[in-house]
């Protein structure tokens, strides 16, 4: 984990807090799924929670390049959400896990690192007991993190920005069927983590 920058802003400093917490999150629900077994995760303490870490380098390097390459756009207040994402055989997402974020851009005082921890690890002890709020995934399922952007960032203003680009996956016909998790908001920063899942009733004519 890096160490504080003591000429970081505070969205700087904002953003590098949220993009840890992003991948023991995303770790935690992947896990939480059981799309692997369970040996191939290993129990570790991340702001004195318990937490799982993933063992294979594969999977464990695509969740931290992922969320560290939306290091910069979260530090601009450009990324909306990110998305865990279940697929079934036929690649229909069948359930999503979103965290929804807003880095304060106007915020300018010093963040109070140990009070932001302190908010997020409570979405991590919340997320170890809300399978109850999952539905069963197929055996044969895939999944990816997807981000989804307030504006698109400009591809000159940084390399990384190729990485990320606008797809044109259907969506689901009827607005999701959407269950909160866990909530917060404070002066640096609000998140919120919820559940969408496909609405299969009928439209209303």
């Amino acid at each position: 984990m890096e160490r504080r920058d003591n000429h970081q802003s505070p969205q700087g400093e904002t953003a590098r807090i949220l993009v840890e917490f992003l991948e023991v999150a995303i770790t935690s629900i992947v896990f939480l799924k059981g799309v692997y077994p369970p040996g191939a995760f290993e129990r570790r303490r991340y702001m004195n929670v318990v937490v799982q870490r993933a063992r294979h380098p594969q999977l464990r390097e695509y969740i931290h390049s992922a969320v560290t390459g939306l290091l910069p756009f979260i530090q601009k207040g450009l990324v909306e959400r990110v998305a865990v994402i279940f697929f079934d055989i036929n690649n229909i997402p069948v359930e999503r896990f979103i965290v929804k974020l807003t880095v304060n851009q106007s915020y300018g005082s010093k963040v109070e690192e140990a009070q932001l921890e302190f908010s997020l690890r409570s979405f991590l002890i919340k997320l170890s007991v809300s399978e109850p709020l999952t539905k069963a995934i197929p055996k044969d399922c895939k999944w990816e993190i997807t981000a989804y952007f307030r504006s698109l960032p400009q591809a000159s203003t940084s390399k990384e920005a190729e990485l990320w680009i606008p797809t044109d996956t259907k969506q689901w016909q009827q607005p999701p069927l959407i269950t909160p998790i866990k909530s917060m908001s404070s002066e640096p920063l609000c998140v919120q983590l919820y559940l969408e899942h496909p609405n299969l009733s009928e439209p209303k004519p």
